[in-house]
């Protein structure tokens, strides 16, 4: 209770209708033991509700008022270090060849974030970072509610994303990798987007997959876990992953060494840039695999030490602060 949540922040929310736009403020810097008080006082404690689907229509009804404070992002594991199964740190996937053969360590990626959550506190709508997996696990504390849209119909989301959020989409095509787009279940369903929904309790694991988006809030006050990871079959993912470009820290991995371990017989091709085919769930479409470029973070085998995930720097709000 006396770790430090360095930069938790406020989730302001602007929109209507089921398309909104979350921006966070940085606030100054708690305790976890402050943060719990915080989210079980009456100002931001989960209301009074029958059941899930009771508390989810609460949400949605209140997702532009009073803004929750989310202690996201925090660098650190609480997973007693002997535990060798299922242990946040210890997956010993693929990913580990970042830190094997580039000598990094990306918070949050390739190491674990804890999360602090208190009711209403949200995660738009992203796939992560090169289309990773993610395990997410709850210590404590209330649940999550997850959506997730199956990965053969992500090109569906980002098209109708794309449509609602035009001027978004105009300024950056990766725009989603912003982690700032909500849109409601009810969206979805009006425009035939399939999803799933899913109620993560304490003690419970949830794992997302390649190109799969997902989305959710909190029920009130919880304590979370979370990393990527991968298997030989994100190898493709990861080479066509779509990449923003106008947020210069921005988690770009170098595909190199898994081309040259997974693909072997694919890596000169990709080498020359004449790796040509479809992403894997857009058969449709073909492409030229994208290459490492030498600015990279994590394409010069010199450079040591740890790289600040991307989403803790965060989009200062715009003045306007509701609808």
């Amino acid at each position: 209770m006396n770790l430090e949540i360095p930069a938790p922040s406020s989730q302001v929310v602007q929109g209507r209708l089921g398309y909104y736009q979350q921006f966070s403020i940085e606030k100054k810097s708690m305790t976890v033991l402050e943060y719990k008080q915080l989210a079980e006082s009456d100002k931001y404690k989960t209301p009074d509700h029958f059941d899930y689907g009771d508390l989810e229509r609460k949400y949605w009804k209140n997702i532009i008022y009073r803004p929750a404070i989310y202690g996201a992002d925090v660098s650190g594991s609480i997973t007693d270090k002997d535990v060798d199964v299922w242990n946040i740190n210890k997956l010993g996937t693929i990913l580990d060849y970042v830190n094997e053969d580039y000598g990094i360590k990306i918070e949050g990626v390739n190491t674990a974030y804890l999360y602090f959550g208190m009711w209403k506190t949200s995660f738009a709508w992203h796939t992560e970072d090169m289309d990773l997996y993610s395990i997410n696990y709850i210590h404590d504390g209330m649940p999550k509610t997850w959506y997730a849209i199956p990965p053969k119909h992500g090109r569906r989301f980002e098209n109708l994303a794309n449509r609602i959020f035009q001027f978004e989409a105009s300024k950056c095509p990766a725009f989603l990798r912003h982690k700032m787009t909500v849109i409601s279940p009810n969206t979805l369903k009006n425009y035939s987007i399939p999803y799933d929904k899913i109620t993560q309790e304490k003690g419970e694991f949830m794992i997302t997959f390649p190109f799969g988006y997902h989305a959710g809030f909190n029920h009130g006050f919880n304590i979370a876990e979370s990393t990527n990871f991968a298997s030989p079959r994100w190898v493709e993912y990861g080479k066509r992953a779509s990449q923003c470009c106008c947020h210069q820290d921005s988690v770009k991995i170098d595909m190199d060494t898994f081309v040259k371990r997974i693909q072997p017989e694919k890596y000169r091709l990709w080498l020359e840039g004449n790796d040509i085919g479809p992403h894997p769930e857009d058969p449709h479409f073909t492409s030229s695999a994208t290459l490492s470029s030498k600015s990279n973070i994590l394409s010069k085998n010199n450079n040591t030490g740890i790289h600040t995930k991307a989403a803790k720097k965060r989009p200062r709000p715009r003045h306007r602060r509701s609808d």
